[in-house]
């Protein structure tokens, strides 16, 4: 029998170009894209400018450089302003954009909470989530319904996330109001209109569109409502996040206040089921293109659990289905871009930083950088086996941040990711409408420019 080597699979990604190429396509695409402003230059330097704009701005992609930055122990370089001002009407000075003592004081009364993110806590949460969602692939299977990958990734990992933060599921209808109106504001919010980036000065705070006001102003309504009908349940204890967040005090004794405690759910919320669900969108989008790889998962998955239920057990011996997942992160990153600004002139090595300088770290860069990874823009799954795990450069894979500020829910999203991979595979075949058509954006997250739309055949 002859065996056939799979040709190497580059997914989709802007094509490379010079740096005052890359700022005229920004600009005249018009859909705030940030990718690309992404010079072909940003993938090979180790600190440089990322093209022109009124303010400086540098990317930084040296390992020991990017630490320095992340880990900001004189706290030179807090979130960028850009950052704040985009987010502040969806989850206010919370613990995401906070820095300094608000920021010290934020989380010591949500380190605590964070512990019902464990995942002995959570698995049943996230085994309901992904029951629900078999169920409905199974109708689509049967009636070949193309459906929108996007919005079913949100809905699955809204509902576990709600179910673990406020231990009720989330209603579809609500779900999909919380898609659509993330959706807009990411499209929209004034932070990613690409010609206010590079022509406004440092700390020049961007007035928001209604519609985005709007946008905020749903996710909001549906978060306070969760809650308040958390609160009304008198004399019932849920002995989950949203209760822990509700009796948290300061080292002064004083609780969040309502609009506190929904900017602080805001965060985990969207942090918990939107970053997933861009990646998880990525996961079968690309196995729909490899299905030679998606057969693996699904040989791997029945010798482990059989046909059975998969166990928290099980998830930390799918190694495929983990390094799937591992990749998929490695190459769209759910958050792109981590910004920072200098609040003072400083020095990053050797370069000089001007005060209100916009600092850029990106996952995106770092983790297709030519000088630290061998293919990078090809998915391989495999790249991080054990038998290759001398391949991962040091330091520059940082999907989930690193420093104080790194993701408290990686652990949760890792698992999470594991099981829904191993329980899709295992059921059905992916298939992708007009996949030619996909093409990564970034705005506040990695995704589609559009939704990519899809089919699932049973197995």
């Amino acid at each position: 029998m002859l065996v056939t080597t799979p040709i190497p699979y580059k997914p989709p990604r802007p094509r490379p170009m010079s740096a005052l190429s890359s700022l005229i396509r920004a600009i005249t695409s018009g859909d705030g894209n940030l990718l690309n402003l992404l010079p072909g230059a940003a993938y090979r330097m180790d600190i440089g400018p990322l093209g022109w704009s009124r303010r400086s701005t540098v990317i930084v992609n040296q390992p020991d450089l990017v630490r320095q930055v992340l880990l900001d122990p004189e706290e030179i370089f807090p979130k960028s302003d850009l950052m704040v001002n985009a987010l502040e009407a969806l989850i206010g000075d919370s613990i995401f954009v906070s820095s300094g003592a608000t920021w010290r004081r934020q989380r010591d009364m949500v380190d605590p909470a964070l512990s019902m993110m464990r995942i002995n806590r959570a698995f049943p949460s996230m085994e309901a989530g992904v029951a629900d969602c078999l169920a409905t692939l199974g109708r689509d299977a049967a009636s070949g319904r193309v459906f929108s990958l996007d919005l079913m990734m949100s809905h699955l990992t809204a509902d576990i996330i709600c179910r673990t933060v406020f231990s009720t599921r989330l209603d579809e209808g609500a779900a999909h109001e919380v898609f659509d109106a993330f959706t807009l504001f990411e499209r929209s919010v004034a932070q990613v209109e690409i010609f206010r980036l590079v022509t406004e000065k440092a700390w020049t705070k961007a007035p928001q569109k209604p519609e985005v006001l709007e946008a905020c102003r749903i996710i909001r309504k549906h978060l306070g409502d969760l809650l308040d009908r958390k609160q009304a349940e008198q004399g019932l204890s849920f002995d989950d996040i949203a209760e822990a967040l509700s009796l948290a005090k300061d080292a002064n004794g004083i609780p969040f206040t309502r609009e506190e405690l929904i900017d602080q759910l805001g965060v985990l919320f969207l942090a918990g089921h939107e970053t997933s669900a861009s990646a998880l969108t990525w996961v079968f989008y690309l196995l729909a293109q490899q299905p030679h790889i998606a057969a693996r998962v699904r040989v791997e998955v029945e010798a482990i659990a059989g046909d059975g239920p998969i166990t928290f057990e099980h998830t930390k011996k799918l190694v495929l289905a983990r390094n799937v997942f591992r990749e998929t992160l490695r190459l769209y990153p759910p958050i792109t871009f981590l910004p920072r600004v200098a609040m003072q002139a400083t020095k990053l090595g050797t370069r000089k930083i001007r005060k209100g300088a916009l600092v850029i770290v990106s996952p995106w860069v770092m983790q297709r950088h030519e000088g630290y990874w061998r293919d990078p823009d090809v998915f391989d799954p495999d790249r991080f086996s054990s038998e290759r795990e001398d391949d991962i450069p040091t330091n520059a894979y940082i999907p989930f941040g690193i420093g104080p500020r790194i993701c408290a829910g990686a652990a949760f999203a890792s698992i999470e990711a594991v099981l829904i991979i191993a329980s899709l595979c295992r059921a059905f075949d992916f298939s992708v409408e007009g996949a030619g058509d996909v093409k990564p954006a970034a705005r506040l997250t990695t995704r589609p420019t559009e939704q990519i739309t899809m089919r699932v055949r049973a197995v």
